[in-house]
């Protein structure tokens, strides 16, 4: 194993890079977390345990310019740990199947729930503070709000099986936490809709930025679903879009409250991160058009019918418990985040 870099910055919500220990980084090759390896080594971290299937190439340009100790192949992740057992401080669990479009249960059973358990169960064992990925997909259609109240979570109905997935891992997980077995300090985070660089080969399951910006190079316009529901004009769905950058920022601060001591077990639990603020797709486009100095042009299409029954059409984080945990800093509004995105990251095809 490498020597921990020390932080730069004394400034880091990391505190001193330079303890004894790795971090394990699962999704590294993925979306967000790409992102939060290059975060890590900005703050000082190369001592970082790698952890994704490998083998995409697609992602290679996400991961392969990180700073990194060790890359491990997901499949093999604890055959490795038993033969090296390196010294871990911090597990950061991004890692899983997030394709919205896969029905198969039993693919989000093996990857987002029993390798999550796996996960978790060795934190426990090896008093290694977690912080997962979980997901606003678990709140379903709405029905019962998006607080991240524990007392919700058994009563959530997602519409898919990725959203079922996660949402029976929280519920296994705070089983645990009943029962007494659970890592010294965890969170569960429930992403909502991600933005931002690194995401260039998600295809299908790319933001609606990553699409509206390929359209509008392609065609100067840009499609959204119509709405097939009553109460909702045509690009009048609302989300709540939070630019991975802030993302990122709520993982790092809360790792360092963690790895400093100043996370308490009362704040274990499942925490929302989203924005807090719910915007529609006519706005997001003309964030978009705007980044590209371009005046809007929108057209609406037919929603597909095999996602119709199942698609979400207002998302809006409560955000008083990560308020209330300490969390300082404001997120990029909309416009701030989409801006940046195109006009730094898509116009030239730049990783972060």
């Amino acid at each position: 194993m490498g020597n921990p870099i020390e932080t730069n910055s004394t400034n880091s919500p990391l505190g001193a890079g330079g303890e004894a220990g790795a971090i394990i980084l699962t999704g590294a090759a993925g979306f967000i977390g790409s992102c939060m390896a290059e975060y890590l080594n900005e703050q000082g971290y190369r001592n970082l345990i790698l952890v994704d299937d490998f083998g995409v190439e697609e992602k290679r340009k996400n991961w392969e310019s990180k700073a990194y100790t060790d890359i491990v192949e997901r499949h093999s992740l604890f055959d490795w740990l038993g033969t090296h057992q390196p010294a871990i401080k911090m597990v950061i669990h991004l890692g899983a199947r997030t394709d919205t479009t896969e029905f198969d249960y039993a693919v989000h059973e093996t990857l987002n729930v029993q390798y999550s358990k796996d996960i978790w169960n060795y934190c426990t064992a090896h008093s290694i503070p977690l912080i997962y990925a979980s997901s606003a997909a678990t709140y379903g259609a709405g029905e019962f709000g998006y607080d991240d109240d524990h007392a919700l979570t058994e009563k959530l109905q997602p519409l898919n099986p990725y959203g079922i997935s996660k949402n029976e891992f929280d519920k296994w997980a705070l089983q645990q936490v009943k029962e007494n077995k659970q890592p010294p300090f965890w969170a569960g985070l429930k992403f909502f809709n991600v933005y931002g660089p690194n995401e260039y080969h998600k295809g299908r399951m790319a933001s609606v930025i990553w699409h509206a910006f390929n359209q509008i190079k392609k065609d100067g316009v840009v499609k959204l679903f119509k709405s097939h529901k009553e109460g909702f004009k045509d690009g009048e769905q609302l989300r709540d879009f939070v630019y991975v950058k802030d993302v990122i920022n709520v993982i790092g601060w809360m790792m360092g409250a963690m790895l400093n001591n100043e996370w308490t077990t009362k704040k274990n639990g499942l925490y929302n991160l989203g924005t807090g603020k719910a915007r529609t797709f006519n706005d997001l486009v003309k964030a978009t058009f705007a980044g590209l100095d371009l005046q809007p042009n929108i057209v609406f299409i037919d929603m597909p019918e095999d996602i119709r029954d199942k698609y979400q059409y207002f998302t809006e984080a409560n955000m008083n418990k990560l308020r209330g945990a300490g969390y300082p800093q404001a997120f990029q509004t909309l416009e701030q985040g989409v801006d940046d995105y195109v006009r730094n990251y898509l116009r030239t095809l730049k990783y972060f």
